[in-house]
């Protein structure tokens, strides 16, 4: 398996971000929201969760490359 050390403020952003696009996805898929109002504030979330991801996940890779490269 491989392995990358991540810092604490790092893995609380990852989290952070699954947080929203959790929040997203529930907003879309509950009925407790006017629909128009719950799509708009859930994809919102979504697109944030999914746009902050990816530098996260690059960033992740990267890690774990230059850790195989110690080892």
């Amino acid at each position: 398996m491989k392995q990358a050390t991540l810092p604490l403020p790092e893995i609380g952003v990852i989290a952070a971000t699954r947080g929203m696009l959790g929040a997203g996805v529930g907003l879309l898929l509950a009925q407790r929201m006017p629909s128009a109002r719950a799509r708009r504030i859930g994809s919102v979330l979504i697109a944030i969760g999914v746009i902050s991801t990816i530098p996260l996940v690059l960033d992740v890779l990267r890690k774990v490359r230059a850790s195989e490269g110690r080892g």
